[in-house]
Protein backbone atom coordinates (compact mmCIF):
# COMPACT_ATOMS: atom_id res chain seq x y z
CA UNK A 1 0.00 0.00 0.00
CA UNK A 2 1.18 3.52 -0.84
CA UNK A 3 2.22 5.30 2.35
CA UNK A 4 0.28 8.38 1.22
CA UNK A 5 -2.98 6.44 1.54
CA UNK A 6 -2.31 5.40 5.13
CA UNK A 7 -3.74 7.33 8.08
CA UNK A 8 -0.99 8.56 10.37
CA UNK A 9 -0.70 7.20 13.92
CA UNK A 10 1.62 8.50 16.63
CA UNK A 11 1.30 5.69 19.17
CA UNK A 12 1.59 1.97 18.46
CA UNK A 13 0.54 -1.04 20.53
CA UNK A 14 1.86 -4.49 19.71
CA UNK A 15 0.60 -7.63 21.39
CA UNK A 16 -2.54 -9.77 21.23
CA UNK A 17 -5.72 -8.89 19.37
CA UNK A 18 -7.75 -8.54 22.59
CA UNK A 19 -5.87 -5.33 23.34
CA UNK A 20 -7.85 -3.46 20.69
CA UNK A 21 -10.84 -3.01 22.98
CA UNK A 22 -9.73 0.16 24.73
CA UNK A 23 -12.72 1.88 26.32
CA UNK A 24 -13.57 4.94 24.27
CA UNK A 25 -11.63 4.03 21.13
CA UNK A 26 -13.15 4.92 17.77
CA UNK A 27 -11.87 2.37 15.26
CA UNK A 28 -11.12 3.64 11.74
CA UNK A 29 -10.20 0.42 9.95
CA UNK A 30 -7.76 -2.38 9.24
CA UNK A 31 -4.87 -1.82 6.84
CA UNK A 32 -2.69 -4.37 5.09
CA UNK A 33 0.72 -2.75 4.80
CA UNK A 34 3.54 -3.97 2.61
CA UNK A 35 7.12 -2.79 2.83
CA UNK A 36 10.63 -3.67 1.66
CA UNK A 37 11.01 -6.17 4.51
CA UNK A 38 7.84 -8.12 3.73
CA UNK A 39 4.40 -8.36 5.28
CA UNK A 40 3.75 -7.73 8.98
CA UNK A 41 2.17 -10.42 11.13
CA UNK A 42 -1.33 -9.00 10.71
CA UNK A 43 -3.24 -6.08 9.28
CA UNK A 44 -2.76 -2.95 11.37
CA UNK A 45 -5.88 -1.71 13.13
CA UNK A 46 -6.05 2.07 13.47
CA UNK A 47 -8.33 4.10 15.71
CA UNK A 48 -8.77 7.40 17.49
CA UNK A 49 -8.50 7.62 21.26
CA UNK A 50 -9.51 11.14 22.13
CA UNK A 51 -7.20 13.36 20.12
CA UNK A 52 -4.58 10.63 19.72
CA UNK A 53 -4.30 8.16 16.85
CA UNK A 54 -3.36 4.58 17.70
CA UNK A 55 -2.10 1.67 15.61
CA UNK A 56 -2.53 -1.92 16.86
CA UNK A 57 -0.61 -4.89 15.49
CA UNK A 58 -1.06 -8.54 16.52
CA UNK A 59 2.51 -9.80 16.97
CA UNK A 60 1.72 -13.47 16.38
CA UNK A 61 -0.82 -12.86 13.63
CA UNK A 62 -4.54 -13.36 13.55
CA UNK A 63 -5.40 -16.47 15.57
CA UNK A 64 -1.88 -16.61 17.08
CA UNK A 65 -0.57 -18.53 14.05
CA UNK A 66 3.12 -17.52 14.22
CA UNK A 67 5.54 -18.90 16.77
CA UNK A 68 8.15 -16.45 18.16
CA UNK A 69 10.81 -17.50 15.65
CA UNK A 70 8.44 -17.11 12.69
CA UNK A 71 7.42 -13.52 13.43
CA UNK A 72 8.72 -11.04 10.84
CA UNK A 73 9.85 -8.47 13.39
CA UNK A 74 11.37 -6.21 10.75
CA UNK A 75 8.13 -6.02 8.78
CA UNK A 76 6.15 -5.32 11.96
CA UNK A 77 8.33 -2.43 13.09
CA UNK A 78 8.72 -1.03 9.58
CA UNK A 79 4.93 -1.02 9.08
CA UNK A 80 4.50 1.02 12.27
CA UNK A 81 7.24 3.38 11.12
CA UNK A 82 5.38 3.83 7.83
CA UNK A 83 2.41 5.04 9.86
CA UNK A 84 4.53 7.58 11.70
CA UNK A 85 4.51 5.82 15.08
CA UNK A 86 6.85 7.56 17.54
CA UNK A 87 5.93 5.66 20.73
CA UNK A 88 5.45 1.89 20.80
CA UNK A 89 4.00 -0.01 23.76
CA UNK A 90 4.64 -3.76 23.66
CA UNK A 91 2.52 -6.12 25.74
CA UNK A 92 4.04 -9.54 26.46
CA UNK A 93 3.50 -12.59 28.60
CA UNK A 94 6.54 -13.66 30.61
CA UNK A 95 7.74 -16.14 33.16
CA UNK A 96 9.17 -15.17 36.54
CA UNK A 97 12.67 -16.12 37.64
CA UNK A 98 12.22 -14.63 41.14
CA UNK A 99 10.06 -15.78 44.05
CA UNK A 100 8.93 -12.22 44.75
CA UNK A 101 7.69 -11.70 41.17
CA UNK A 102 4.45 -13.67 41.22
CA UNK A 103 2.03 -14.80 38.50
CA UNK A 104 -0.46 -11.98 38.02
CA UNK A 105 2.18 -9.31 38.68
CA UNK A 106 3.31 -6.85 36.04
CA UNK A 107 6.93 -5.98 35.29
CA UNK A 108 8.09 -2.93 33.35
CA UNK A 109 11.63 -4.09 32.49
CA UNK A 110 14.49 -1.63 32.25
CA UNK A 111 17.15 -4.06 30.98
CA UNK A 112 17.24 -6.64 28.21
CA UNK A 113 19.39 -9.72 27.54
CA UNK A 114 19.16 -11.30 24.07
CA UNK A 115 19.61 -15.08 24.27
CA UNK A 116 17.98 -15.92 20.94
CA UNK A 117 20.05 -18.12 18.67
CA UNK A 118 20.75 -16.07 15.59
CA UNK A 119 17.94 -17.06 13.21
CA UNK A 120 15.94 -13.86 13.60
CA UNK A 121 16.54 -10.84 11.42
CA UNK A 122 17.52 -8.21 13.99
CA UNK A 123 18.66 -5.26 11.89
CA UNK A 124 17.37 -3.22 8.96
CA UNK A 125 20.93 -2.39 7.95
CA UNK A 126 22.52 -4.83 5.54
CA UNK A 127 23.43 -5.10 1.88
CA UNK A 128 26.05 -2.36 1.90
CA UNK A 129 24.87 -0.07 4.71
CA UNK A 130 25.98 -0.75 8.29
CA UNK A 131 24.66 1.08 11.34
CA UNK A 132 25.58 0.47 14.98
CA UNK A 133 22.86 1.85 17.23
CA UNK A 134 23.27 2.30 20.96
CA UNK A 135 21.08 -0.03 23.03
CA UNK A 136 21.74 1.40 26.48
CA UNK A 137 19.24 1.83 27.92
CA UNK A 138 17.37 -0.78 25.85
CA UNK A 139 13.95 0.65 26.69
CA UNK A 140 12.82 4.27 26.47
CA UNK A 141 13.05 5.61 30.02
CA UNK A 142 10.24 8.12 29.60
CA UNK A 143 7.84 5.46 28.34
CA UNK A 144 8.81 2.90 30.99
CA UNK A 145 7.95 5.46 33.67
CA UNK A 146 4.58 6.09 32.03
CA UNK A 147 3.81 2.35 31.84
CA UNK A 148 4.71 1.76 35.49
CA UNK A 149 2.51 4.64 36.58
CA UNK A 150 -0.36 3.60 34.31
CA UNK A 151 -0.27 -0.04 35.48
CA UNK A 152 -0.34 1.05 39.13
CA UNK A 153 -3.23 3.44 38.46
CA UNK A 154 -5.24 0.79 36.59
CA UNK A 155 -5.27 -1.60 39.57
CA UNK A 156 -3.98 -0.40 42.92
CA UNK A 157 -4.15 -3.93 44.33
CA UNK A 158 -1.87 -5.41 41.69
CA UNK A 159 1.88 -5.56 42.24
CA UNK A 160 3.78 -3.62 39.59
CA UNK A 161 7.56 -3.99 39.42
CA UNK A 162 8.95 -0.79 37.82
CA UNK A 163 12.22 -2.40 36.72
CA UNK A 164 13.68 -5.79 35.91
CA UNK A 165 16.14 -7.71 33.74
CA UNK A 166 14.28 -9.35 30.83
CA UNK A 167 15.89 -12.26 28.96
CA UNK A 168 14.61 -13.29 25.52
CA UNK A 169 15.02 -16.95 24.55
CA UNK A 170 14.41 -18.44 21.12
CA UNK A 171 11.45 -20.68 21.89
CA UNK A 172 8.95 -21.91 21.02
CA UNK A 173 9.84 -24.54 23.64
CA UNK A 174 9.97 -23.47 27.27
CA UNK A 175 13.29 -23.71 29.12
CA UNK A 176 14.74 -26.73 30.87
CA UNK A 177 15.26 -26.53 34.61
CA UNK A 178 19.03 -26.19 34.16
CA UNK A 179 18.57 -23.29 31.72
CA UNK A 180 16.08 -21.56 34.01
CA UNK A 181 18.41 -21.77 37.01
CA UNK A 182 21.34 -20.49 34.93
CA UNK A 183 19.27 -17.49 33.85
CA UNK A 184 18.55 -16.84 37.54
CA UNK A 185 22.25 -16.98 38.35
CA UNK A 186 22.92 -14.49 35.55
CA UNK A 187 20.70 -12.00 37.36
CA UNK A 188 17.67 -12.25 35.09
CA UNK A 189 14.24 -11.51 36.58
CA UNK A 190 11.75 -12.41 33.86
CA UNK A 191 11.86 -14.51 30.69
CA UNK A 192 10.04 -14.27 27.35
CA UNK A 193 10.39 -15.02 23.65
CA UNK A 194 9.66 -11.87 21.63
CA UNK A 195 11.27 -8.72 23.05
CA UNK A 196 14.46 -9.38 21.08
CA UNK A 197 14.78 -8.32 18.31
CA UNK A 198 11.65 -6.18 18.64
CA UNK A 199 13.39 -3.67 20.92
CA UNK A 200 16.51 -3.53 18.73
CA UNK A 201 14.50 -2.86 15.57
CA UNK A 202 12.39 -0.21 17.26
CA UNK A 203 15.62 1.55 18.25
CA UNK A 204 16.90 1.40 14.66
CA UNK A 205 13.57 2.83 13.52
CA UNK A 206 13.95 5.64 16.10
CA UNK A 207 10.75 4.64 17.86
CA UNK A 208 10.51 5.03 21.63
CA UNK A 209 9.76 1.49 22.88
CA UNK A 210 8.89 -0.08 26.23
CA UNK A 211 7.26 -3.30 27.45
CA UNK A 212 4.44 -4.11 29.82
CA UNK A 213 5.24 -7.71 30.79
CA UNK A 214 2.48 -9.79 32.42
CA UNK A 215 3.77 -12.61 34.60
CA UNK A 216 1.95 -15.86 33.85
CA UNK A 217 4.11 -18.50 35.56
CA UNK A 218 7.26 -19.24 37.55
CA UNK A 219 9.13 -20.74 34.57
CA UNK A 220 10.69 -24.09 35.63
CA UNK A 221 13.33 -23.23 38.22
CA UNK A 222 10.91 -24.48 40.90
CA UNK A 223 11.13 -27.96 39.32
CA UNK A 224 7.57 -27.81 38.00
CA UNK A 225 6.80 -27.63 34.27
CA UNK A 226 5.18 -24.63 32.62
CA UNK A 227 1.57 -25.48 31.75
CA UNK A 228 0.57 -23.72 28.53
CA UNK A 229 -3.14 -23.78 29.44
CA UNK A 230 -2.37 -22.08 32.74
CA UNK A 231 -0.26 -19.47 30.93
CA UNK A 232 -3.14 -18.65 28.58
CA UNK A 233 -5.65 -18.66 31.43
CA UNK A 234 -3.56 -16.27 33.54
CA UNK A 235 -2.98 -13.90 30.63
CA UNK A 236 -6.69 -13.96 29.73
CA UNK A 237 -7.62 -13.07 33.30
CA UNK A 238 -5.24 -10.12 33.03
CA UNK A 239 -6.74 -8.87 29.78
CA UNK A 240 -9.19 -6.36 31.27
CA UNK A 241 -6.43 -4.97 33.44
CA UNK A 242 -4.05 -4.78 30.47
CA UNK A 243 -6.62 -2.86 28.43
CA UNK A 244 -7.26 -0.39 31.25
CA UNK A 245 -3.53 0.07 31.86
CA UNK A 246 -2.96 0.71 28.15
CA UNK A 247 -5.76 3.25 28.06
CA UNK A 248 -4.20 5.09 31.01
CA UNK A 249 -0.75 4.94 29.40
CA UNK A 250 -2.06 6.39 26.15
CA UNK A 251 -3.68 9.23 28.09
CA UNK A 252 -0.33 10.03 29.66
CA UNK A 253 1.91 9.75 26.59
CA UNK A 254 2.76 12.98 24.84
CA UNK A 255 3.42 11.62 21.33
CA UNK A 256 5.43 14.70 20.39
CA UNK A 257 7.77 14.59 23.38
CA UNK A 258 11.35 14.24 22.17
CA UNK A 259 13.30 11.25 23.49
CA UNK A 260 16.84 9.99 22.93
CA UNK A 261 15.45 7.05 20.93
CA UNK A 262 14.15 9.49 18.32
CA UNK A 263 17.76 10.34 17.41
CA UNK A 264 19.29 6.86 17.56
CA UNK A 265 20.62 6.96 13.99
CA UNK A 266 22.20 10.41 14.10
CA UNK A 267 25.75 9.00 14.49
CA UNK A 268 25.09 5.32 13.87
CA UNK A 269 25.75 4.87 10.15
CA UNK A 270 29.29 3.64 9.49
CA UNK A 271 29.51 2.68 5.82
CA UNK A 272 29.10 4.15 2.39
CA UNK A 273 27.47 1.97 -0.22
CA UNK A 274 28.30 1.66 -3.87
CA UNK A 275 27.02 -1.69 -5.09
CA UNK A 276 23.27 -2.11 -4.68
CA UNK A 277 22.84 1.56 -3.85
CA UNK A 278 19.38 1.89 -5.38
CA UNK A 279 18.05 -1.12 -3.50
CA UNK A 280 19.57 0.11 -0.26
CA UNK A 281 18.02 3.55 -0.73
CA UNK A 282 14.60 2.01 -1.34
CA UNK A 283 14.82 -0.08 1.81
CA UNK A 284 16.33 2.51 4.11
CA UNK A 285 15.18 5.94 2.97
CA UNK A 286 12.27 5.95 5.42
CA UNK A 287 14.68 5.30 8.29
CA UNK A 288 17.61 7.46 7.26
CA UNK A 289 16.08 10.34 5.28
CA UNK A 290 18.80 12.83 4.42
CA UNK A 291 21.30 10.89 6.57
CA UNK A 292 21.70 8.24 3.87
CA UNK A 293 25.44 7.77 3.22
CA UNK A 294 26.71 9.40 0.01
Amino acid sequence: MDDSNLPAAEIGIIGGSGLYDLPGIDLIGNYRIEGPFGSPSSPVTIGNFGKKRLAFLARHGEGHRLNPSEVNYRANIYALKQLGVRYLIAVSACGSLREEIKPGDVVIPDQLFDFTRGGRKRSFFEGGVVAHVGMEPPFCTGLTAVLADAASAADKERTVHPRGNFITIEGPAFSTGAESRIFQNWGMDIIGMTTSPEAHLAREAEICYAVMAHVTDYDVWRDSPVDNEEVVETFTKNLDFAVNALAEAVRQVDPYQDEAAHHALDRAVMSRTSSGKEQAEQRLSLLLGDRFPR
